[in-house]
């Protein structure tokens, strides 16, 4: 097992402060989504999930019975009403807004409900806030691709600019926008209650920030046009993996490390505020950014399988070629950066899968990796040095 001995410098989370907080997440059914459910359930917070069904079948949802210590309610977000009476209900402290239709090649074919999901479904979830006063904390997750992408070899900082060629990655540039509205006109700290305008009567005193994040692997994932989905489903059905651009470069990440970063700010929102409302990336190491041919070889080498693949011949949509994202910020002001090697991170997807096919208890399989990372992020260089020797 490998990891960043830099991370050893980094603070982490504190799980005590999680323990009995009532948090909503939208999304939770979904890959990022059951990640992070299991995750505060492991850490004995009150999770309430809003969400429309698993979208594949199989699903981690579902294999790990995600559902099982959580309050799961069935929603969409383009609908108002049910995400108001949701928070009215529920009344949670911090609120984590993942729901999105994810896919680019899907928002090609599907550009209107794209939109519906990714703009207007963040609008009514910052509005249903507003309404709730129990909130204290928000926090929006997009996308790295929310940049207006210049092909650069360096990586995009927050304040660079938005865009997106295609629908779903200008879909989540417009959510940023949505949320920094929100948070100048609704949730904006440098205004006493007594001092907000009139015609802002529901001034509301949560924290807002968002998260940028991308191309996030992990045991779990069967979204469809997905690198390592694709990958792991054809070895595991020993046939050869069919992929589009086999030379593009993407910054690949453990989920469990942007989720990290996610839980660390949504500690700082809740006990500074408004100093932390505000963009934050969260990406792995310039060491991480390799070509899709490499991620196929060494998925295929760890499975014990041929590095082969086949390369789809028929013309394919606009996308990327290289996008990196700058995470110095987070690092300097939340002491946040990732912890896990690329390879190791290629690893534990192998692992989930390899006992995926044994027929393992799922549940107890992507707990056993949370509890590994957190005690990684946690542990001194001793601890951390031991449990390497025993790998």
């Amino acid at each position: 097992m490998e990891f960043r001995q830099g991370a050893l410098e980094e603070l982490a989370m504190n799980p005590a402060f999680w323990k009995y907080k009532k948090v909503l997440i939208t999304g939770h059914t979904g890959f990022k989504g059951s990640w992070l459910s299991l995750w505060l359930q492991q850490l004995d917070a009150k999770v309430i999930g809003y969400a429309l069904p698993p979208p594949t079948q199989p699903s981690l949802f579902a294999l790990a019975n995600v559902a099982q210590n959580m309050t799961s309610i069935h929603g969409d977000v383009r609908d108002y009403e049910a995400v108001k009476s949701t928070l009215a209900e529920h009344r949670p402290e911090i609120v984590i807004h993942m729901a999105a239709q994810p896919l680019v090649r899907y928002s090609y074919e599907h550009p209107l409900e794209t939109y519906a999901t990714n703009v207007m479904g963040t609008a009514h979830v910052l509005e249903a806030v507003r309404q709730t006063k129990s909130v204290k904390a928000v926090i929006v997750v997009t996308s790295d691709k929310c940049y207006q992408n210049n092909e650069w070899d360096w990586g995009y900082r927050e304040n660079d600019a938005l865009g997106g060629h295609d629908p779903y990655s200008n879909s989540k540039a417009c959510a940023e926008l949505v949320t920094a509205a929100y948070r100048s006109s609704y949730f904006n700290s440098a205004w006493a209650q007594t001092t907000c305008p009139p015609y802002l009567n529901a001034h509301h005193s949560a924290a807002l920030a968002s998260v940028r994040a991308g191309n996030v692997i992990g045991g779990g994932d069967w979204a469809q046009d997905r690198l390592v989905p694709d990958v792991m489903n054809a070895l595991m059905e020993r046939r050869t993996p069919m992929i589009r651009n086999p030379a593009a470069v993407r910054p690949w990440q453990h989920v469990l490390e942007p989720l990290h970063g996610y839980l660390m700010l949504a500690e700082r929102l809740w006990e500074e505020g408004a100093a932390f409302a505000e963009a934050w990336n969260f990406g792995p190491d310039a060491e991480a950014a390799r070509p899709v041919a490499w991620i196929v070889q060494k998925l295929a080498e760890m499975w014990g399988s041929s590095y082969k693949y086949t390369t789809e011949a028929a013309a394919q949509p606009h996308e990327t070629h290289s996008l990196y994202l700058d995470y110095s910020k987070a690092r300097n002001r939340l002491d946040w950066a990732p912890h896990l090697t690329l390879v190791t991170a290629l690893e534990w997807v192998v692992e989930w899968h390899r006992a995926y096919v044994r027929k393992a208890d799922m549940r107890a399989v992507a707990i056993t990796q949370i509890v590994r990372y957190q005690n990684m992020t946690s542990s001194s260089w001793t601890q951390i040095a031991a449990i390497a020797g025993q790998r």
